[in-house]
């Protein structure tokens, strides 16, 4: 008679002319799949200057955001004039008597010359003016190059092609030129020339502007990745299956323009608070008493701060630079998560 034979395999035991052991299954790793976005996400947390640009620009954004609530916890608000309220802080020239502008405790940012507005409060509500009427614009355009780069890169024909010659003929514009010269014709129809325009008229005006001659860039890249995928199999599936257009463009064409789309609106958005920025800074956008970053750096260009407060400048610039190279890092970013394989 044989003695009972242990064999073991795989974790596995058995008994040869015995009873059976207990039997362990081995243990498989249940293997899950990950969607894209997922995958993109991996890739985007692990760059670093990404994450980092990432926090910068929501910081900005939740300054915007409280700002109401930072300056009533600071005790001070952006439009009392302090060289009325408290006149023994400045000079007979309206300059802060303090140096460095009047920076103290009580004015963390100090005085700006001449009228005397608090700058910490006047810098956190012209942050969120800039990021308010950049935001809208973005929106309006992210809306408008959808619909019609969607609508031509699919329709195909004479819609793409009159689609293409009114982009091809507003992108002859001279953008810069034309945001200067049409802000007082747009503000005009909404008000008479005689009478003060109101803030958000002003508003409503460089939201228009720029919207204008801020969409023809994203629908024409929207268009060409249209093209590129409407002759793919699945499109040509989901013809096939009875789907209508605007099903096809919803559930087919739409989730596969997410790259193009998300990496151009995180480099627009910028490029409109510069320009907006600069309009003001021309007297064409934002005016005082309307806290705004372009109308801060009107007021530090004039000879009076220039040759009394250099330091006024030092907030509203640092701020926007920051900004500005935090979102494009941002933007960089983004697309490489999208795409590992470009280069950056």
């Amino acid at each position: 008679m044989t003695s009972p034979i242990d064999i073991e395999d795989g974790g596995t035991s058995v008994v040869v002319d015995g009873e059976p052991g207990p039997q362990t299954e081995p243990e498989v790793k249940k293997l899950e799949g990950r969607s894209p976005g997922q995958l993109m996400w991996i890739r985007f947390r692990r760059d670093r200057t990404g994450v980092v640009s990432a926090f910068v620009v929501l910081f900005f954004f939740v300054i915007a955001a409280a700002a109401p609530l930072i300056s009533k916890l600071y005790g001070k608000d952006p439009y009392t004039i302090y060289a009325d309220e408290r006149p023994e802080l400045f000079d007979s020239a309206g300059v802060p008597v303090q140096p460095n502008g009047g920076i103290s405790s009580d004015f963390w940012f100090g005085l700006e010359p001449g009228n005397g507005y608090d700058v910490f409060t006047k810098l956190i509500y012209g942050i969120r003016t800039s990021l308010t009427i950049s935001v809208a614009v973005t929106l309006s355009v992210v809306v408008t190059g959808i619909l019609l780069g969607i609508t031509a890169g699919y329709l195909g024909g004479k819609t793409d092609y009159a689609i293409g010659r009114f982009i091809d003929f507003l992108l002859a514009f001279p953008s810069q030129l034309f945001f200067i010269a049409s802000m007082p014709v747009v503000v005009s129809l909404f008000v008479s020339p005689r009478d003060e325009t109101p803030t958000y008229v002003r508003v409503v005006a460089l939201i228009v502007v720029q919207w204008a001659l801020g969409w023809m860039s994203l629908a024409r890249i929207l268009r060409g990745t249209t093209l590129a995928l409407r002759e793919r199999e699945f499109i040509e599936a989901a013809r096939v299956s009875g789907a209508s257009p605007w099903r096809i463009i919803r559930k087919e064409i739409l989730p596969n323009v997410v790259t193009p789309l998300l990496v151009q609106t995180t480099y627009m958005l910028p490029s409109f608070v510069t320009i907006e920025a600069g309009l003001s800074f021309l007297g064409v956008g934002i005016v005082e008493p309307t806290p705004d970053w372009g109308q801060m750096f009107s007021k530090a260009s004039t000879e009076l701060v220039l040759q009394n407060d250099i330091t006024y400048m030092f907030f509203p610039g640092v701020s926007m630079v920051i900004f500005v190279v935090a979102f494009n890092l941002l933007g960089d970013s983004v697309r490489d998560a999208f795409d590992p394989k470009t280069a950056r």
